[in-house]
């Protein structure tokens, strides 16, 4: 188990994060900045463990706020426009449910607020806004004859949308439709980002980052970037703020729409063909498997990357082996300009990790 990962502190509550850990963490936040914000979502945490407080002398100063989602709120609609839009939001029960549709109301949008009320129980979907957990937004926005639908995640850092003829719109697509409108000289993507986005952009140039949402931050910062994004459906506008914000992704995303359709929008981003999947592997294994990958990818013939994993580019495609920094799996990506060329990109890929694990 790595506790440190690429977007905070990950492992089993109770059992890799416990009590004990969050104010070891908390000591040492402490120790160097003097004070802290402590926020939380809805997600819950079933069992409870007991550890040892403070000295009453020791505690320090803690104040509580209650205006901190208004000020938000706030924050937002000082730097987006009106939009007359009918819109859909599927807030998941996750931490948008009370802001984002409140956010849209204040654009002047008639909104209807799909699992709008915070439960870490989840009651309505699985918080990850894939597809497959959409459907319900999906045949509302048709129902509805809406102009756009809009869908979170549980905490909130993440927003992907469903178009007006209740097509979902993907991270991959959302980061070409975002781009081809805030980016004037340079873009920051992680590696395993689709190639449209250099199509799209011939005139940018494209900084490709490791996965995960706090590297791609920090090269937008380092690059002076215009904009920054993952496919998993994070988005950084550094003229607004350096941190992916659901919220205002949606808010922005629903000015835009109002003077073009998102099909349309999709429809100008090139599609190409792109396999995911994925291989696991024993725990115990995993420096074996990473030499053992090394050794085989390092033998292709092909423009290699190793910023984070191994992405193999050639002229028609290319390939990505990662292995996943949460869980004991090797990630495989596979893009190309031809269903044909992308499977034999994606099977080249799948027998070195299959080798190798």
């Amino acid at each position: 188990m790595r506790l440190f990962g690429s977007s905070g502190i990950r492992g089993i509550a109770n059992v890799d994060v416990t009590a004990d850990l969050a104010m070891a963490v908390g000591r040492v936040l402490g120790s160097v900045h003097g004070s802290a914000i402590v926020g939380r979502d809805p997600r819950l945490t079933l069992e409870r463990k007991s550890f040892a407080h403070a000295a009453w002398n020791k505690v320090g100063t803690r104040h509580t706020r209650g205006d901190l989602a208004e000020l938000h709120k706030e924050s937002i609609l000082a730097v987006v426009g009106h939009a007359a839009l009918k819109v859909v939001v599927d807030c998941g029960s996750g931490a948008t449910s009370e802001i984002t549709p409140a956010v849209l109301k204040g654009m002047g949008c008639k909104v209807t607020a799909l699992n709008a009320e915070p439960d870490g129980h989840f009651p309505g979907r699985d918080p990850e806004p894939t597809e497959e957990n959409l459907e319900l937004l999906r045949r509302t926005v048709r129902a509805l004859e809406a102009d756009i639908g809009i869908a979170h995640d549980g905490d909130g850092d993440r927003m992907v949308a469903v178009d007006e003829k209740g097509q979902f719109v993907g991270g991959d697509k959302l980061l070409a439709v975002f781009a081809r409108r805030e980016v004037k000289k340079s873009v920051v993507v992680p590696v395993d980002t689709s190639m449209a986005i250099d199509e799209m952009l011939p005139r940018a140039k494209v900084y490709r980052t490791r996965v995960g949402d706090v590297y791609v931050a920090q090269e937008v910062r380092r690059r002076k970037a215009d904009f920054g994004g993952e496919p998993s459906g994070t988005w950084l506008f550094p003229r607004v703020t350096m941190c992916p914000d659901g919220v205002y992704a949606a808010a922005h995303l629903v000015s835009i729409v109002k003077e073009t359709s998102l099909s349309e929008l999709v429809a100008q981003v090139p599609q190409f063909p792109i396999l995911r999947g994925g291989v696991p592997f024993p725990t115990a294994e995993r420096e074996s498997v990473v030499a053992k990958l090394d050794a085989a990818l390092r033998q292709i013939d092909g423009k290699l990357e190793t910023v984070d994993g191994w992405r193999l580019g050639f002229e028609d495609g290319w390939f990505l082996v990662r292995v996943s920094g949460t869980e004991p799996k090797v990630r495989i990506t596979a893009e190309a300009r031809t269903e044909v060329r992308a499977k034999e990109l994606y099977e080249l890929a799948s027998s070195k990790v299959k080798a190798a694990t």
